[in-house]
């Protein structure tokens, strides 16, 4: 059996596509969905996301603006600069780019922004909000991944679904995301004694650790569901993931390729944020 791949590139199209739409209804009533993005210093892997972030918005219909300084910028100034972002009512969306230097507090960056412009989904209300079920901006990545699996209609309802890795961005928001859609969840981590043991039982299973080959062929029950949000280098200084891709098609029923896969779902539900934050203004 070969798994069915999860084109990541295809659903975000047709996203971006509805998010063009609905935000071409919001300019006819003169709103124009506004997203800031704040970039402080040179990490080349951050200039890269942030200028495919900024691109994505421009060919949605939104309205971005970038914000570049440089890496001895002061804690104080750019607390300051996200204040003003606050404030400001062109804005909708306020995502500032990690990691940030080490002389900045990024938690404390992070609890600056607006909950209403917290984009990015990792403010401590968005955090709550998602644990209790109210209204409030999702992390993008595993939002991402939810869709991807509303896409081939997969219902999650008393299923067991695996989760490897723990981080606040990936992680544990994803698994209550899962837990809302009532899958019974399991969340392994670098502790977790025998992860085999927990995968072979998982219908569902996403691999968030950032360590290729974290999850191989033997680990996978026959016709599970893998998830793969990993970003990592192969030895030939490829692109690849966490999944023993090659390995795992074989077991699994339907499974997410890198590249192509869950990245580009996670700047298309930063762009739906970004809507939303100004539709509901």
């Amino acid at each position: 059996m070969t798994a069915q791949l999860i084109d990541g590139n295809a659903l975000s199209k047709q996203l971006r596509a509805q998010v063009a739409e609905r935000a071409a209804a919001l300019r006819a009533r003169g709103v124009i969905p506004g997203l800031a993005v704040i970039l402080v210093g040179e990490n080349p892997a951050s200039q890269v996301y942030v200028r495919n972030k900024v691109k994505a918005c421009e060919d949605s219909g939104l309205y971005s603006v970038l914000e570049k300084h440089p890496a001895d910028l002061s804690e104080a100034a750019l607390l300051a600069r996200v204040e003003a972002l606050n404030n400001d009512p062109a804005i909708h969306g306020i995502l500032v780019q990690l990691p940030l230097p080490a002389h900045i507090d990024a938690q404390k960056v992070i609890e600056a922004i607006a909950p209403a412009k917290d984009v990015d989904g990792f403010h401590v209300a968005s955090a709550g909000a998602l644990m209790t079920g109210s209204s409030g901006f999702w992390p993008c990545t595993p939002n991402g991944c939810m869709k991807m699996l509303e896409s081939i209609h997969y219902d999650l309802r008393g299923k067991h679904a695996v989760v490897i890795g723990r981080s606040n961005i990936v992680g544990k928001p994803m698994a209550l995301m899962l837990l809302q859609k009532n899958a019974t969840v399991t969340l392994c981590h670098s502790a977790t004694h025998n992860l085999k043991a927990m995968t072979l039982q998982a219908d569902v299973i996403v691999a968030a650790v950032g360590k290729r080959n974290v999850l191989t062929a033997d680990m996978v029950k026959p016709g599970a569901v893998v998830i793969d949000v990993g970003m990592n280098r192969n030895d030939e200084g490829k692109l690849c993931g966490d999944v023993d891709f090659d390995g795992v098609k074989e077991v699994a029923g339907y499974i997410t390729p890198v590249p192509g896969g869950v990245g580009p779902m996670t700047i298309t539900m930063l762009l739906v944020n970004t809507l939303e934050a100004a539709e509901r203004c």
